[in-house]
């Protein structure tokens, strides 16, 4: 059995109760979901303590074969805070399904730096996927309604027609597709497409909204088309943003887990920072600040994706003001981006891991970029020498750069005391500043894009084919140039080419068409070959992936 399952199923875990008693939730307004899951109602969110409260956000550097952990150092961190006195609650996203079947495998954290039950987590939760997939696709059906039906007050054009369907599960066959086969009765045939429902715009949304009025405002303001005539067709023209948030009721709601030493953890929306937003709701961010005194939350993948949108976007849409920024790194993922394979990871290799802390050192200075404060959590591995930590301790002295090892895999909180120490110092001499975003607004979408290209990537220029040129052009004429920017990248390189590890030079990121998410409220550029539905690689998780006779799982992990 794999080793992070079977801590998961011999823990003891507190009902759900109690860890929401530890925040002061009365037992009435918890809704429970089986014995250690509940739903919180959104009147826990006080704005008035928002402002009180120490928001710490977990990223990494850029990810490589042989594993960062970076939930599972944010939930050893929510546990090394509360063991040394400082209240603290993690606020995580959920899992997908696409990944747990596919390559990456859950996403609860690993080891004894888990959050529980991690197989309900993992495997659906509360359902707020399935009803984001829902309410997806009704909006997807009555767009080809109408076309059915041929509405003379909403006459839209199919060739202009964007939404497409989405679905939990890596499938690269549904990429691209032909709909209404099969005659008349059965709809009008059109070329489209399926993402993972992760990367809907109602995932977004879901994300953004901070009440069911915006949630439903939100909804309708979702752009699916243009009329025969050439003007703009919306979710609310056709009448489905009602429907769409009804489907959405419960799944607005956060989430209430537990650590394996019972810390409470809200965990609610939206992972994959390569082609969405990458992190968790506002309202369940929100919701954290008003309930604890310090917050641990995460932003997908490295700090190039995820922490950039979650401080331009996120932080932009919340008035969310993080005070320091913990970078994830392994010795292990160092020696990659320094040239070793990763056979041969664990023998010691310290020239290799010299040469990829420039890939740390790129995350770092974008971190500090925004006027943060950051520190580095090295998650350890038993391979790693004492002379490679030693030096990665030494460049850490010569770069100025506060680096602590982290053991939270083996011993939860204990194993972050270190780091849990170090986070606290820096958060009682953190006075709050403004951001320094990457561009404002007004800018044009080009000027946006390239910011984020330079800065942020180190890219020397932007590149763009002729139908991303012709999307800035009808994006901007709709008027929402002033949207900010969820770049859609591969997660695997600083530039849009997955075999450029290590922080490249002299690279221009081609922009090969841009989205428009006016309902979430940012535009969506999509670089190079990413794509918005993943496939399954050779062996995917879910070939040792079991159920027993008596209902056990094994493989899950």
């Amino acid at each position: 059995m794999n080793i992070d399952l079977e801590i998961s199923q011999k823990a003891v875990l507190r009902p759900i109760g109690e860890v929401a008693k530890s925040l002061h939730i009365a037992e009435e307004d918890v809704i429970p979901y089986g014995k250690y899951m509940a739903k919180i109602p959104l009147s826990y969110i006080q704005p008035e303590k928002i402002d009180e409260s120490s928001l710490i956000l977990v990223s990494a550097i850029t990810p490589t074969p042989a594993g960062e952990g970076k939930t599972t150092t944010s939930l050893g961190l929510v546990d090394g805070l509360n063991a040394i006195g400082v209240p603290t609650v993690g606020v995580l996203r959920e899992p997908s399904l696409g990944p747990v079947f596919g390559l990456k495998g859950g996403a609860t954290g690993g080891g004894y730096a888990q959050m529980v039950p991690m197989e309900d987590i993992n495997l659906h939760c509360t359902g707020d996927f399935s009803a984001l997939e829902k309410a997806h696709n009704l909006l997807s059906a009555l767009i080809d309604h109408e076309l059915q039906k041929k509405n003379p007050f909403v006459h839209i054009d199919a060739k202009t027609i964007t939404w497409k369907r989405v679905m939990d599960m890596n499938d690269r066959t549904l990429r691209k597709i032909i709909i209404g086969l099969g005659g008349e009765k059965n709809g009008i045939p059109r070329e489209s497409g399926f993402d993972i429902t992760v990367a809907s715009e109602v995932m977004a949304i879901l994300c953004f909204a901070q009440n069911y009025k915006e949630l439903k405002e939100r909804l309708g303001n979702i752009y699916i088309a243009k009329t025969i005539s050439g003007d703009p067709v919306y979710a609310k023209d056709i009448k489905a943003h009602g429907a769409m948030a009804v489907l959405l009721k419960n799944a607005l709601l956060p989430n209430l887990v537990q650590t394996l030493e019972g810390n409470p953890v809200l965990v609610h929306g939206g992972p994959f920072a390569n082609i969405a937003q990458g992190t968790n709701t506002l309202i369940a961010t929100q919701m954290g600040m008003s309930l604890q005194k310090c917050v641990v939350t995460e932003a997908g993948f490295a700090f190039d994706l995820g922490g950039e949108k979650f401080l331009n976007m996120k932080c932009r849409m919340g008035n969310l003001k993080p005070k320091i920024v913990v970078l994830v790194a392994t010795i292990r993922a160092l020696k990659w981006h320094g040239g070793v394979p990763k056979e041969k990871l664990s023998e010691e290799n310290v020239n290799a891991l010299k040469k990829g802390c420039a890939n740390l050192q790129k995350h770092y200075e974008n971190a500090v970029g925004f006027g943060l404060n950051a520190i580095v959590a090295v998650n350890i591995f038993p391979t790693d020498t004492e002379e490679e930590k030693n030096e990665l301790l030494q460049y850490g002295e010569n770069h100025h750069i506060i680096i602590s090892l982290s053991d939270v895999w083996a011993k939860g909180g204990a194993g972050a005391k270190d780091l849990a120490e170090k986070v606290h110092e820096i958060l009682k001499k953190t006075p709050p500043k403004p951001l320094a975003y990457t561009y404002p607004l007004q800018w044009t979408i080009e000027q946006k894009i390239e910011a984020i290209a330079q800065k942020i990537y180190g890219a020397t220029g932007v590149q763009y084919t002729p139908k991303a040129k012709a999307d800035i052009e009808r994006i901007t004429k709709l008027g929402y140039g002033d949207l900010p920017i969820c770049m859609a990248k591969t997660q695997y390189s600083l530039s849009d080419d997955p075999q450029k590890i290590n922080r490249p030079d002299y690279f221009f990121i081609t922009i090969r068409e841009i989205e428009l998410a006016s309902g979430a409220g940012f535009i969506i550029p999509l670089a190079g070959d990413i794509v918005r539905m993943p496939g399954l690689p050779e062996h995917p998780a879910s070939e040792n992936i079991d159920l027993d006779e008596y209902g056990n799982i094994s493989g899950l992990f």
